[in-house]
């Protein structure tokens, strides 16, 4: 079983810094690709940023330029990092990872961001 464990989430004023990190139970190079989601009160799951197993990245419009996906191998770590965070960006954030038979979701962690 795979398990997936997001940290790093917290209490930020706007325009701060955050990172999240993902954590995978076994090599990250065992999934295709890797994303994290966000969620907020009310509203659906969105996609915020991708990276592949190839290590090509893609980002929502919304974060462009302003968030960055990582990772660390060795650590079997994938990372987020946010600057310039706003309002809109308070959310659950969650990390996803899929293979070839399925997907796999951490708990998620919570990013909220005062104005």
């Amino acid at each position: 079983q795979v398990q997936l464990v997001e940290s790093g989430g917290g209490l930020v004023q706007a325009g701060g810094s955050l990172r999240l990190s993902c954590a995978a139970s076994r090599t990250i190079f065992s999934f295709n690709v890797m994303t994290w989601h966000r969620q907020a009160p009310g509203k659906q799951r969105d996609l915020v940023a991708t990276i592949t197993s190839g290590g090509n990245t893609n980002y929502a419009d919304s974060v462009k330029g302003r968030f960055t996906i990582s990772r660390d191998s060795a650590k079997n770590t994938v990372y987020l990092q946010m600057n310039n965070l706003k309002p809109e960006d308070t959310a659950d954030y969650y990390c996803n990872a899929e293979d070839r038979w399925r997907n796999y979701w951490g708990k998620g962690t919570l990013v909220t961001v005062s104005s």
